[in-house]
């Protein structure tokens, strides 16, 4: 049952349509709010991008070997760099002092200045260590870390269901 579901595309439906809400949930905070993201920020955003972008190519061909498997990769790959990056700016909330500080302006490759293609969405305005929202008691950064640990392990799991699956098809 898991594989058969995770060769939907619904399941891709699902991973796409997620992340894309929360991408607009963070421009929710920034222009309906007021909150200025900062470079971390803006890079986590980033990483959801990519999120995105793997489940609109798994929704494509969701059982197509090669491309669901990279999709899936780029999922994994995207999540687990989002989580680094939230733990990064973790870092930057809970340990603020001038020796450890974000940089004010971002550093895309200069194939792929992100900042000026699409400045509404991956322009830096704010400051790392600024604490300017948290929900329970754990800020916006603290959240994404779980997401993308979540987003991860569900990256993970379905890699191996679809690879246990496959053996079995074969077998």
């Amino acid at each position: 049952m898991l594989y058969a579901f995770s060769r939907s595309r619904f399941a891709w439906a699902l991973l796409t349509l997620g992340t894309t809400l929360l991408l607009l949930i963070a421009l929710f905070f920034q222009y309906a709010l007021g909150y200025q993201p900062c470079v971390m920020c803006v890079y986590q955003r980033a990483a959801l991008v990519v999120v995105i972008a793997a489940g609109l190519l798994g929704w494509l061909a969701p059982r197509s070997p090669v491309l669901a498997s990279s999709a899936m990769l780029i999922w994994l790959a995207a999540s687990a760099d989002g989580f680094l990056l939230a733990w990064e700016h973790v870092g930057y909330q809970l340990n603020p002092s001038p020796f450890n500080q974000c940089s004010s302006f971002a550093e895309f490759p200069a194939w792929l200045p992100l900042d000026s293609w699409l400045p509404a969405l991956f322009f830096p305005t704010g400051d790392c260590a600024d604490v300017d929202w948290s929900l329970l008691g754990w800020s916006m950064p603290q959240w994404l870390m779980g997401i993308f640990a979540v987003l991860a392990a569900l990256a993970a799991f379905f890699m191996l269901v679809r690879l246990l699956g496959w053996k079995r098809a074969r077998a």
